[in-house]
């Protein structure tokens, strides 16, 4: 065989080897795409504040404004983010909210604190106090930066 039958013969890519190839390309741009789109939601570490331990600025200007909505809110206090979860107006006593997880998600460029929450509600015929009542529950959190928007999902339990 001479020279430049040799070349011919090494420079012909064999069918299979190709084939391989490309799928081998197709599957780590997929792999690297799928952990892209399905990356894990960035769960937020916080601490539910009791009554005591809410700050000044919150108890008397964040509160008052707010605790007549059902909502989640986010505020920074000493370079700290706390979260406020609140349930609105309610006619009687019996009614409460817990903060059972937050989770930060992206979409877009856009960050979404999700506050997921539990609301109960008085067992039907119990005896309660005729009194207006706000439940909330104010957490601080371990959020370096407010995020772009708050979520509240509820979950309701008797």
């Amino acid at each position: 065989m001479s020279k430049t039958g040799v070349l011919r013969k090494m420079r012909k890519p064999n069918k299979k080897m190709v084939i391989i190839i490309v799928i081998i390309i197709i599957a780590i741009v997929a792999v690297m795409a799928g952990m892209n789109i399905f990356k894990g939601d960035e769960k937020v570490n916080y601490k539910v504040l009791g009554e005591t331990e809410i700050p000044q600025q919150i108890a008397s200007q964040v509160i008052p404004e707010y605790r007549t909505l059902e909502r989640a809110l986010a505020c920074m206090v000493d370079d700290k983010i706390y979260v406020i979860a609140s349930r609105g107006e309610k006619p009687t006593s019996g009614y409460d909210v817990a903060i059972e997880k937050m989770e930060v998600t992206e979409e877009d460029g856009l960050k979404t604190l999700v506050v997921f929450t539990e609301f109960k509600d008085p067992q039907p015929g119990t005896a309660l106090t005729q009194v207006l009542t706000y439940p909330l529950q104010v957490a601080e959190t371990d959020l370096a930066v407010l995020p772009d928007q708050i979520e509240l999902k509820v979950q309701y339990t008797e």
